[in-house]
């Protein structure tokens, strides 16, 4: 039992109170392990499902600054075109971010039922 007397419910909960009792036995090992391997393959999924709502973001910001026209002295070239596909990929960077549209939410819910699926 743990300190505040309740029995750990997960394999990978029992594992980490063994491990903090200072007990080391095979099961605990592999516990850890899977659990810290599942751990790492959701936050793969969710870096993968920022990054699509970032290119997603991204191509929706280049298409509104592609209706905007520029005028001389210091407008237009081919530097300003590259500066505003910077600009459009930062600014989509930072909406997802900063919590982004809701569509990293759905595609990371996808990619998990796709890999749980997978692994049944």
């Amino acid at each position: 039992m743990n300190p505040a007397g309740a029995m750990p419910a997960s394999a990978a909960s029992r594992a980490l109170f063994a491990a903090q009792a200072g007990r080391r036995d095979g099961a605990a090992e592999a516990a850890l392990s899977t659990s810290a391997h599942i751990g790492s393959a959701k936050e793969k999924a969710r870096a993968a499902a920022k990054d699509f709502e970032a290119v997603f973001l991204s191509t929706m910001f280049q298409q509104m600054f592609s209706g905007l026209k520029t005028e001389a002295p210091f407008g237009g070239g081919y530097g300003e075109e590259v500066f505003r596909e910077m600009l459009a990929d930062e600014y989509a960077r930072e909406v997802s971010a900063s919590g982004g549209i809701g569509l990293a939410d759905e595609v990371y819910r996808e990619i998990l039922a796709i890999q749980e699926g997978q692994n049944q």
